[in-house]
């Protein structure tokens, strides 16, 4: 994919999105660069998953103006599968179980078509049993069905070894510390720290209602997501506020 000189790892210009005909995106604009860390934090239903469905391609949500573009290219019409071969990676809430398919099977799927070439069991094996150890997680791991009967704490670190084995280029994470007790949140913070530290170029976009995984990972930029649009925008400290003023100042 060509790279435009000097843009932006993202740049998200005025986006409108709409589910079952109702809007819930109302002119969102955003710019992360290369190796930056921003955090999207919000109230209940201001549409921050939206934001991060919409720029991975969910196809349940319908841009109806604005743009997405992914290292300068308008990738605001590319389907799920074309945006993560070319870099983009989405960790979700709520990830899907996938009975019958064991984990590693899956990341060597998944990471020979993001790397658009077959890998061996063994190449997979030794970066997947690295990962494992640096993520807390038992050898055993590797050998159980995709997310089937994981705790959520599993399932975040999982969503986390899927995002260190891809090396993608931008990471959403929707809410990844949704459920976590402190020692989890701790871990998985940890193992998004090792990813950036070997993938410095890394851009990723948090998104959450709390500060404390921000407590953890320090963010370039923090944006207040208020009804469907980013109302401010700041830096470490505007989480801080947050955490101790809540969310009403910004409200219309």
């Amino acid at each position: 994919m060509p790279e435009v000189a000097s843009a932006p790892l993202l740049k998200i210009e005025d986006l409108h999105v709409a589910v079952d005909d109702a809007e819930i995106l109302r002119g969102v604009s955003l710019e992360v660069a290369s190796g930056e860390l921003h955090a999207i934090m919000g109230p209940n239903g201001s549409g921050k998953s939206t934001l991060a469905s919409t720029i991975a391609g969910n196809p349940g949500y319908q841009v109806t103006q604005g743009r997405i573009l992914f290292r300068g290219e308008d990738i605001t019409l590319w389907p799920v599968d074309v945006r993560a071969k070319a870099g983009v990676f989405m960790a979700f809430q709520y990830p899907e179980e996938i009975p019958g398919v064991p984990v590693s099977q899956f990341l060597r799927q998944a990471v020979s078509a993001r790397k658009g070439t077959e890998l061996s069991v063994l190449e997979v094996r030794v970066a997947l049993t690295e990962w494992m150890q640096r993520l807390e997680m038992d050898a055993s791991f590797a050998s159980r069905y995709l997310n089937e009967g994981f705790s959520g704490g599993e399932k975040k670190r999982n969503e986390i070894l899927q995002m260190a084995m891809l090396e993608p280029l931008l990471a959403v994470l929707d809410e990844t510390d949704s459920g976590l007790d402190v020692d989890a949140l701790r871990v998985v913070a940890r193992g998004v720290t090792e990813v950036r530290r070997i993938q410095p170029e890394l851009g990723i976009v948090i998104v959450t209602h709390y500060r404390r995984i921000l407590q953890e990972l320090t963010p370039d930029r923090v944006h207040v997501f208020i009804d469907g649009t980013i109302v401010d925008s700041g830096g470490p400290e505007l989480a801080e506020r947050l955490d101790t003023e809540g969310y009403e100042r910004w409200r219309p």
